[in-house]
């Protein structure tokens, strides 16, 4: 293999790729705020209420979302929605294909939750004259959220790795500057490398915080 790999390219745009690496952070933080608020609401809904008409809306949106590609929702989002008059910048639409790719799978993760909470909580909840609202708040909430913890930790991390997708709308995160600079260097092999190092120590950063945060807010004996 006559190759010579040669790292000049990486190190003389280093601050580039520090500045995607917020990016992405940013992009995939807004994302996962929203489609967690988004979330709780019809969540609670289809726990409370499966059967009902309103749960039908909810179910269509969680089952089309999760069974079409990323790819194809943004690109609707993007080139689709100015067909219509609604035209998008790359960061806003990538935020929000984020968003609403997030939030179908939170719904279904914290629906799974609150199943899992014996009834008798909420039973006892009601008994005390509290209302729906307050039962979840105080009763429900953080028993609910220890449980789904893992998995929704688990969803938000791959939804920050989801967000490289968002270069194919020239959406500006970390892959987007890389093939900025891979189209002016040729050096591919170093610059993709470098990017998925990049990807793996910002996951395992998000994980050591979500590990920090359960330990200090979720960690309380089991009754």
């Amino acid at each position: 293999m006559d190759y010579k790999f040669d790292y000049t390219a990486v190190t003389s745009h280093a601050w580039d790729l520090f500045v995607g690496c917020l990016l992405t952070l940013q992009l995939s933080a807004a994302a996962i705020v929203f489609s967690l608020v988004l979330a709780i609401g019809p969540a609670m809904l289809l726990q409370s209420r499966p059967n009902s008409l309103a749960a039908v809306p909810i179910k269509v949106f969680v089952e089309m979302v999760r069974n079409t590609p990323f790819l194809v929702q943004i690109f609707i989002l993007f080139f689709g929605l100015p067909t219509i008059g609604i035209r998008l910048s790359p960061n806003v639409a990538a935020i929000l294909a984020l968003t609403v790719n997030g939030c179908a799978y939170a719904i279904e993760i914290i629906r799974g939750g609150l199943e899992s909470i014996n009834k008798g909580q909420f039973e006892a909840g009601f008994a005390l004259g509290l209302s729906r609202f307050k039962v979840f708040r105080y009763i429900i909430l953080k028993p609910a959220l220890r449980a789904i913890y893992p998995s929704l930790t688990s969803q938000f991390i791959f939804l920050m790795l989801t967000s490289s997708i968002a270069s194919s709308i020239t959406a500006n995160e970390l892959t987007h500057v890389a093939a900025q600079i891979e189209a002016t260097t040729f050096r591919s092999f170093e610059v993709y490398f470098t990017v998925a190092a990049l990807y793996l120590v910002m996951s395992i950063l998000l994980s050591a915080i979500a590990n920090v945060v359960y330990r200090t807010t979720l960690t309380y004996p089991n009754r």
